[in-house]
């Protein structure tokens, strides 16, 4: 079965799950992402900045990008 790794992106912070989620293909690998995104998303909107970005991605193997979720919060004044 293929590795996944989560890679979390907050502002100047980055951090990669050092383990890995093993998924049976790529339908399963973006299940899996969205439902560990959903069980943050409320925690992560409360402490959202103004003008901040939340991402969240997904990476095969080799560490390279394979899905990306994101949250922006903007301001326009």
């Amino acid at each position: 079965m293929p590795l996944y790794f989560f890679r979390i992106r907050n502002g100047r912070y980055s951090g990669c799950a050092e383990q890995a989620t093993e998924c049976d293909d790529r339908d399963a690998a973006w299940k899996e992402m969205t439902s560990v995104c959903a069980d943050m998303a409320a925690g992560i909107s409360r402490k959202l900045q103004e003008n901040s970005e939340w991402n969240m991605e997904l990476l095969d193997e080799a560490k390279k990008p394979v899905f990306r979720i994101s949250i922006i919060a903007e301001s326009f004044d």
